[in-house]
């Protein structure tokens, strides 16, 4: 009776090719762009921001994350007083430090 219609056959399940090694290579390529692309980065910017944090000394002019700019007075453990205006000081962390600017760039501001 199966003239017109042929018999079904079982097949093996279809799989990437090369088997299971082309999921372990595309896995271990994605986490080196990761690591290349995001993570190492970030990591060298941590460690220089943190260098600039520790070099850290009275009379440098910084700004804040907040975009606070004053010139550093006194200097703790973790923070620091930022003068900012005449008779205006401002205590803040020394990791919200964004970057020290030139010498004589807060005469320009005002």
């Amino acid at each position: 009776m199966s003239f017109l219609i042929s018999d079904a056959m079982a097949q093996a399940p279809a799989g990437p090719p090369g088997g299971g090694a082309f999921s372990w290579l595309f896995l271990i390529g994605m986490f080196a762009i990761m690591y290349f692309f995001l993570i190492r980065p970030q990591v060298k910017r941590q460690k220089e921001h943190k260098k600039m944090v520790e070099a850290l000394k009275k009379g440098d002019e910084v700004q804040t994350i907040g975009g606070l700019m004053g010139k550093v007075t006194d200097i703790g453990e973790n923070f620091i007083k930022l003068d900012v205006a005449d008779g205006v000081t401002v205590t803040v962390r020394r990791a919200a430090v964004e970057t020290i600017m030139p010498k004589g760039s807060l005469k320009e501001l005002t």
